[in-house]
């Protein structure tokens, strides 16, 4: 689910609402002009829009505090976002920058200049070196550190930026259509009379700036599109990363039960899929000795911070990585543990297929879970599920299919573990 804030009726998402319909991405509104709270978590999120409004980002006002950490949440989780003007203002502030006055307000069209980072920028590549735009701004903004500016303007120099890697902020209306402009000037009549003209200019400089404003809101849509499950694995488990060693505290010795029955030989290498905290990475080292090699592979960057924080790093080396794209050379491993992972990636068939090439003929893999399949249906409240990846019937031929041979099959009350080995070819 895509999340927009708005701030006022007539800053809607225009443009770029058109463009997240086009690439099929469901959208949920919060209007908070009219009442609605802004969303407590990010944990549903694929994606954030951030409007624009009246408000200073610099002075409070209902659910700046909410939506400031509502966008922390994004950042820190790496969900793709999307500010617009006070919404670039108040990503700039949850970041570690800041708001502020401006030098007067800047009402109409005019340039703003690209920068040489934007000619390789996710959105803004392809976009002209000079771009007039609509500007409806008074406030301005500081850049928190390591931010990449993208454009600028004389009388404002930060006019669009990226934190980074998923991360975006325009101070200027990229997104408005006539409809649009006509709705700023009825809202903000004084103000549209500073700047003559500028309605009945609209189509003229509509017709110049579509183009690349649909591409930029195309290439927003993209990428939100591509990283869509990986966005919501992290939105997921980022906020619940600092209490996951208090929540599963008990968890040490049967991960370390687990992987006994992986029969690991001294020297070997083993990688731990979806590592989380790194609750498994002991059990290996233990195994494995000085000589082996262990690996801890996670999704989170939350995870792996808190997995730092246990000193798991002594016992395994950590990576970010994806599950279903291993930075890994074939058949580079001996064993792979993965403790409840199955469940969450997108395409499991995909899954252990990847996990098949990097591992050596006659190597190992363990699909293992603290909790046994019906305890975790009942536990969520639902039936257990026929059609899950780890139900025998659907597990068996997914392995043989991915170049596995499942050799024990476990789905006892208070765990579960499947064993299968690498076939060679």
């Amino acid at each position: 689910m895509i999340q927009i804030v708005e701030y006022a009726p007539h800053e809607g998402p225009y443009a770029i609402g058109v463009a997240l319909r086009a690439a099929g991405l469901p959208t949920r509104v919060c209007r908070t002009w009219a009442g609605d709270p802004v969303p407590e978590t990010a944990d549903d999120l694929v994606g954030l829009v951030v409007m624009g409004g009246a408000m200073a980002a610099y002075e409070d006002f209902p659910g700046r505090d909410a939506e400031l950490a509502l966008l922390r949440a994004a950042l820190d989780a790496e969900i793709p976002v999307l500010g617009v003007c006070l919404g670039a203002q108040l990503l700039a502030v949850a970041a570690g920058g800041a708001g502020r006055p401006g030098d007067g307000a800047q009402i109409g069209w005019a340039d703003v200049r690209m920068t040489e980072a934007a000619h390789t920028d996710t959105l803004f590549a392809g976009v002209p070196e000079r771009l007039r735009v609509l500007h409806w701004h008074g406030d301005t903004l500081e850049l928190p550190a390591g931010a990449t500016l993208l454009a600028s303007g004389d009388r404002y120099p930060v006019q669009a930026f990226r934190i980074g890697g998923s991360a975006w902020g325009t101070q200027f209306h990229l997104e408005v259509d006539q409809t649009a402009v006509g709705a700023f000037a009825d809202a903000f009549p004084e103000e549209a009379a500073t700047a003559p003209g500028l309605v009945e200019s609209a189509p003229a400089e509509l017709a110049v700036l579509a183009r690349h404003r649909d591409g930029v809101f195309k290439r927003f849509a993209a990428f939100v599109a591509a990283r869509a499950e990986q966005t919501a694995a992290r939105a997921f488990f980022t906020r619940r990363a600092a209490t996951w060693e208090e929540r599963f505290a008990d968890d040490g010795p049967r991960y370390a039960a687990a992987v006994d029955r992986m029969e690991l030989r001294l020297g070997a290498r083993v990688l731990d899929l979806g590592c989380g905290t790194g609750r498994a990475l002991p059990a290996l080292r233990a195994h494995v000795g000085d000589a082996g090699l262990v690996l801890g592979i996670d999704l989170t960057p939350a995870m792996l911070a808190a997995a730092l924080r246990e000193g798991r790093d002594n016992d395994g080396q950590l990576l970010l990585a994806d599950a279903c794209r291993l930075p890994l050379p074939t058949a580079a491993l001996d064993a792979v543990f993965s403790a409840g992972l199955i469940n969450h990636v997108p395409d499991p068939a995909t899954a252990l297929r990847e996990w098949a090439r990097v591992t050596a003929p006659d190597g190992t893999l363990l699909l293992y879970h603290p909790s046994g399949r019906a305890e975790r249906a009942a536990r969520h409240g639902r039936p257990l599920d026929p059609d899950d990846p780890l139900a025998e019937h659907r597990l068996r031929p997914a392995l043989r299919t991915a170049g596995w041979e499942l050799s024990r099959y476990e789905d006892a009350p208070h765990h579960f573990l499947a064993r299968a080995s690498r076939v060679a070819g």
